[in-house]
């Protein structure tokens, strides 16, 4: 998993919060990033349908669906990410040995099942109730 993840999740808790239209610019400061990150992370959220934009001078980012419904789960879907994966595998599946050329699939099996408990428990957690968690349930126009 690499950071874009939590670039999304801060951002899209953040538009929420604000319940107007926020720049790159002002996203970027909040997150502590830089805006081309920001509009990296944010264009498969777009294409998602999880935020509106707006071009222009006034333009920017929008939270478009409700906040009680979208889940960190749907937020890493959108953005392809998976949270447990192998980058390197031990053996050769050319090798005799049935350790040898068994272990790189065992251990992609393994971290399959990893990665989608992963995703089942952040099923759990939306976007509504990280807003709740920062703010304690307080109304969204109290100022970040």
């Amino acid at each position: 998993m690499n950071s874009d993840f939590i670039v999304a999740v801060h951002a899209l808790v953040f538009l929420n919060h604000k319940k107007s239209v926020v720049s790159s610019e002002a996203l970027a400061e909040n997150v502590c990033t830089n805006a081309a990150r920001v509009r990296k992370v944010m264009a498969p959220l777009k294409r998602a349908g999880l935020v509106d934009t707006r071009e222009g001078n006034e333009g920017g980012y929008r939270f478009a669906v409700d906040p009680a419904g979208t889940d960190l789960a749907s937020i890493a879907e959108a953005l392809g990410v998976r949270f447990v994966e192998a980058r390197w595998h031990s053996g050769d599946a050319d090798k005799e040995c049935l350790v040898a050329s068994g272990m790189g699939g065992i251990m992609d099996d393994v971290f399959a099942d990893l990665d989608e408990c992963c995703r089942e428990r952040l099923k759990r957690v939306t976007v509504a109730s990280i807003d709740d968690r920062i703010f304690g349930g307080a109304s969204a126009a109290k100022s970040a």
